[in-house]
């Protein structure tokens, strides 16, 4: 029975740790052309959404923190799903820019002040003492199943629901189609809610309450004294630059390999298949040997991934190319996402500050949220063709180093050596 329950909390896990950011994120990462196209949009304001989300999210990673380590995970992450899916009724009115910024920064609160904090402590209580990098691995990985199946299912969604081909569609047509994906993404989101208000397991809420302290200041006191907190703020903010990156896979399929909108939206959609592969891979080679040591081979490899792209070569001729080098940045960048969680036990972090911890660490950890977005769309927008995909590459390779350096300097702090095998 308990074996049952603990399988039904890690299922409910995956499923809402992606479910919530699929309008949010998900959505315009897949279908960023027609996403541009439907809301008339340039790479900029776009960016400038994901920015205001930002914003609010970096003072919800603090505060959400505090509140994980109060109250009912259970309780948070179902109705964190009900008023995400909430907005998603009101993006399918296809609303002007102004209202998009309400829409994006009310789901900064929704997805993280809510939500985050939560699903980070559930996961690390369900691995318990010896299990860290598969509780993580499971999690990132099966979120990546879900990812790719809900991405291939939108993709079907909109294809199906154009009365015409796409090459001839108009943009009346083409918002017709997209309001069915946006749509179905809010029923899935509401649906995944109301099963973990019923069915997730609430022993965690047991365990965070006993190990909660009334005092939230002397918490975050407590945080800011360990140096593998401030580690783990370079290492998260630079595997996540590599993340934010993935948004633009489908405008470069787009742009520089000339695929149509619908094929530029299956490489957003098929290169989601790599991340459960690799992070429950590397989950489970984590726990035989140290997750620190994984995180250092993911940045080693989304540098060599990245610099490729940031030089340049990859041409429209070039397909083979362009996937081979797609499938590098993405192994490098979900083998580090997978594992940066994991590493806070590494890191000496007690479980009773962990959301906290996580919080405070995000913070930092996920300014891109506020700049890269936009960086990206201002290098996209003003530098067309193959130059301004060169700038966001050059981007990442700077921060894949900041980030080798930092799970270095991580991995000697925890006493960890460089070890891949048992």
């Amino acid at each position: 029975m308990k074996k049952e329950k603990d399988l039904t909390t890690i299922i409910l896990l995956i499923l809402s740790g992606e479910c919530i950011y699929i309008l949010p994120y998900v959505l315009a990462r897949i279908f960023r052309p027609t996403f541009l196209d439907v809301f008339n949009l340039s790479n900029f304001e776009l960016g400038s959404l994901f920015s205001v989300y930002g914003i609010v999210a970096i003072f919800s990673y603090l505060f959400g923190g505090v509140i994980a380590d109060n109250l009912s995970p259970r309780k948070l992450i179902s109705t964190a799903l009900f008023l995400t899916a909430l907005g998603g009724i009101f993006l399918a009115t296809f609303p002007s820019f102004n209202i998009l910024k309400i829409i994006y920064g009310y789901w900064g609160i929704t997805t993280v002040l809510l939500f985050w904090g939560a699903m980070i402590k559930a996961a690390r209580l369900w691995g318990g003492l010896n299990s860290q990098g598969r509780a993580y691995g499971y999690l990132d990985g099966g979120r990546g199943i879900v990812a790719a199946l809900i991405g291939s299912i939108s993709v079907f969604i909109f294809s199906i629901s154009l009365t015409n081909d796409i090459s001839s569609s108009n943009i009346i047509e083409r918002k017709e189609a997209f309001k069915y994906v946006i749509l179905f993404s809010s029923f899935l989101i509401s649906i995944v809610g109301l099963l973990v208000l019923l069915f997730m397991n609430t022993k965690e809420d047991v365990k965070s309450a006993n190990h909660s302290s009334i005092n939230s200041i002397k918490k975050i006191k407590e945080v800011l004294k360990l140096k593998s907190v401030w580690l783990l703020m370079i290492i998260i903010m630079s595997a996540y630059v590599g993340y934010k990156t993935t948004d633009i896979y489908s405008l470069y399929a787009s742009d520089i390999m000339f695929f149509d909108q619908i094929n530029a939206s299956k490489v957003g959609s098929l290169q989601l298949y790599l991340r459960p592969i690799v992070c429950v891979l590397i989950g489970l080679l984590a726990d035989r040997t140290n997750s620190s040591s994984w995180i250092i081979i993911g940045f080693i490899t989304m540098l060599f991934g990245a610099s490729i792209f940031a030089v340049g070569i990859i041409n429209s001729k070039m397909n083979f190319i362009f996937i081979l080098s797609l499938i590098i940045v993405a192994v490098g960048t979900y083998a580090a996402r997978a594992l940066y969680y994991a590493i806070f036990q590494e890191g000496n972090i007690p479980i009773g500050i962990m959301g906290t911890a996580v919080g405070i660490i995000s913070v930092v950890g996920y300014t891109p949220d506020i700049f890269a977005s936009p960086v990206m769309g201002y290098f996209l927008d003003n530098y067309p063709g193959n130059l301004g995909h060169q700038y966001v590459f050059s981007m990442l390779v700077v921060f894949s180093l900041f980030g080798l350096i930092a799970s270095i300097k991580f991995a000697k702090i925890s006493n960890k050596t460089f070890k891949l095998i048992v």
